[in-house]
């Protein structure tokens, strides 16, 4: 008898878990609270990039790390129709709460963090006034079916603020910060929701075009699965997919061009990463993206060509918080002790 209940218990053991993998999972984003209020949520993404550049034999290492604390408001939320799918367009609001900047470029570090600016380093007073520009920056985002991003507004102020009446900086940030270079910005992880529900197992891609103006372009395809589900949380597995192609015109306000025929691509067993979607908070409560890129670029400058080699790692990780990373947290008062005690 108690072998057959082990038996049972096994078989029904089985039945529960194939049926908990044949579940779809419809992967949404949650713009609101409990009590049905559009509500802020709140985002750390920390990236780090080791980059070796090897030009004229020698080697040039650049490492990076960077820190951005972003708050998301929605503002409005409306129904849409595309085609035969009914979806809620959504506009929100992508605020820089705050950022950390540390820069090693050969041994000449360069740092900057909006939490402590008296802590800034003074080795490059430029590039820490640039970074202080980018702080409390806004952009309005209208994210249309499947969560993709259709316009971001809040250019022209950006580049204003960031160019610092420079006219050269001004020029340079209108052509390298494209519509795609925004929007990719202010999108970094739902853009790679499925377009329908999917189940354990199920696999899908997600193609997108980077247009850096006189840097480039970059051909993006992200190729998930949906792997498991873990903690009633969902885990799903990514590989990113870089092609870039050198700009065909000669850029004008740049100091040097990128010649056509150069080659960049990404490694893909350095370019895995992990996403871990919450279905209770409908939000992605962390990710971890890798991309390692390997490159042979010519770069004029004047009438030189330059051969340069390239070989770069860069990991993104993200976090999401239903408060401000950078806001002082409420402290608890302490009770003073009873006389005596």
């Amino acid at each position: 008898m108690a072998r057959t209940r082990f038996v049972v218990a096994v078989l029904l053991g089985v039945a529960a878990v194939s049926f908990a993998g044949a579940q779809e999972r419809k992967f949404e984003i949650g713009f609101k609270g409990k009590d049905g209020k559009l509500t802020p949520y709140y985002q750390q993404v920390e990236t780090k990039v080791t980059q070796v550049i090897k030009v004229q034999n020698q080697d040039l290492t650049q490492k990076q790390n960077s820190t951005f604390w972003y708050q998301w408001t929605p503002v409005k939320e409306e129904k849409a129709t595309e085609g035969k799918d009914q979806f809620t367009r959504w506009t929100v609001k992508q605020k820089i709460e705050g950022l950390k900047m540390n820069i090693d470029i050969s041994g000449n570090p360069i740092s900057y963090s909006s939490k402590e600016e008296n802590t800034s380093s003074s080795s490059n007073p430029g590039l820490v006034e640039f970074f202080k520009g980018l702080k409390d920056t806004e952009f309005t985002a209208t994210l249309g079916n499947n969560y993709k991003v259709e316009k971001v507004e809040g250019k022209e102020e950006f580049i204003k603020k960031l160019g610092s009446g420079s006219q050269q900086m001004d020029a340079l940030l209108k052509k390298v910060l494209t519509e795609d270079a925004l929007k990719e910005m202010v999108d970094p992880t739902a853009k790679l929701f499925p377009d329908g529900a999917k189940k354990v197992g199920d696999t899908w891609e997600k193609k997108t075009t980077l247009n850096l103006g006189p840097i480039g372009t970059y051909d993006l395809t992200y190729k998930l699965k949906y792997a498991a589900v873990e903690k009633e949380k969902d885990k799903l597995e990514l590989e990113t997919v870089i092609k870039y192609t050198a700009p065909k015109d000669s850029p004008d306000g740049l100091l040097f061009r990128i010649k056509e025929g150069s080659t960049l691509e990404s490694v893909p067993a350095g370019s895995k990463g992990t996403i871990i979607y919450d279905p209770k908070t409908q939000r992605i409560e962390s990710a971890e993206i890798n991309i390692k890129l390997d490159g042979k670029l010519t770069v004029v400058i004047g009438n030189t060509d330059t051969k340069v080699e390239l070989d770069q790692q860069q990991t993104t990780t993200i976090t999401t918080s239903d408060t401000s990373y950078v806001a002082a947290k409420p402290t608890t008062p302490t009770t003073p002790a009873p006389p005596g005690k």
